[in-house]
């Protein structure tokens, strides 16, 4: 079976791998809220120049 310091290296192994993944997920959606939101200011930027004209 496991000695006692491979099943630390497979426990540390997977705290890594699931923090990883859930960072990936969180920056993947806050990115995306990002570039939305920049796209929508630019879009009303554009509209209000328009008006003005």
């Amino acid at each position: 079976m496991f000695e006692f310091q491979q099943y630390l290296g497979f426990i540390l192994f997977l705290t890594v791998l699931t923090t990883g993944f859930w960072l990936m997920i969180f920056l993947v959606g806050f990115v995306q809220y990002w570039i939305g939101g920049a796209i929508m200011e630019l879009i009303k930027e554009k509209r209000a120049k328009k008006r003005e004209q």
